[in-house]
């Protein structure tokens, strides 16, 4: 059988029967890439990242039976289409969670503390001495408490923060005080995105949303770049109306838009949340598990399909 790997990386060893056709342009594919690599390939299984997988891509694959997705969002995935084209997709949500949560932490630290502006600063042959601020203390409002956000706020509340959390499925909480969005919003010094990207989450942190923050709030995206309205943020930025963003994830990547001319206020990270050595290799490992254990049951023939998580 034939599996195609549209992640941009992956190092796991499949088992001897399977084999594996690696991503030729080692980054995230665009849909006609996709598509093309699907026809030419004509694969039984996908081990996927965050390529869009639409209607049209899985329309396209005749044979596929199975996309185990190397992490956690299936935001990116048509999961209606694959169930009535009887395709299992199968997802690692554990394996990614301490290294998001941890990253999480590490860019608020860093824009507390003005780490990367400070670093620049010595470089260019300065010798900057920034009044930063304690993580310890602070408001965290968590939006989604999820399995990153409870991770988010359990590391939080270790600072001595308080964590609230916004989710609308989930009443209440171990860790987080759960409160209304704007109740976060206007309460919270930073503010993390841990929300799946789906149509009522799209932009959700847009100028109203920017405009109900504090003056001196931080927000952290290590979720999905469609969560923010990138427009609003730069301009909330610019006119101090927040102080400081921390991203990770982008709409368009790799990234190249204006974000990128504001080092005073930003701190950019190329979608790592989830590539700490240790994380990627049990996602992966996760993976082929997946993706083994389904191809089994499908037994080489259609059936509905199902989306499960490990």
């Amino acid at each position: 059988m034939t599996i195609l790997c549209t992640t941009s990386t992956f190092g796991a060893k499949l088992p001897d029967e399977l084999t594996i056709v690696m991503n030729p342009y080692g980054r995230r594919l665009t849909e006609a890439e996709v598509t093309a690599l699907i026809q030419e390939h004509r694969p039984t299984g996908l081990i996927a990242g965050v390529e869009p997988l639409s209607r049209r891509v899985l329309e396209s694959a005749s044979g596929l039976r199975v996309v185990s997705r190397c992490g956690v969002g299936v935001d990116s995935i048509d999961l209606d289409a694959a169930r009535e084209l009887g395709i299992t997709v199968c997802t690692t949500p554990e394996a990614p969670v301490p290294s998001v949560a941890e990253l999480t932490v590490t860019l608020m630290l860093a824009a507390l503390r003005r780490v990367p502006q400070t670093d620049a600063a010595i470089r260019a042959g300065g010798w900057p001495k920034p009044a930063g601020n304690l993580l310890g203390g602070k408001t965290v409002g968590i939006v989604g408490c999820g399995r990153i956000g409870s991770a988010v706020a359990s590391l939080a509340a270790a600072f001595g923060c308080r964590a609230l959390g916004y989710d609308p499925v989930i009443e209440t909480h171990e860790t987080c005080e759960m409160v209304r969005l704007d109740t976060l919003l206007v309460t919270s010094d930073i503010v993390t995105l841990h929300a799946p990207a789906l149509e009522a989450t799209r932009r959700m942190i847009n100028a109203s949303a920017l405009s109900r923050m504090k003056r001196e709030a931080i927000l952290v995206n290590t979720a999905r770049g469609a969560l923010v309205d990138e427009a609003a943020l730069i301009d909330a930025l610019r006119e101090e109306r927040i102080a400081f963003a921390a991203l990770d994830v982008f709409d368009d990547e790799p990234y190249a838009g204006p974000l990128r001319e504001m080092p005073e206020k930003t701190i950019l990270t190329s979608h790592i949340a989830s590539g700490a050595r240790e994380a990627r290799a049990r996602m992966e490992a996760e993976v082929v598990a997946n993706l083994v254990a389904a191809l089994a049951e499908h037994g080489g023939a259609s059936s509905n399909a199902t989306v499960r998580a490990g």
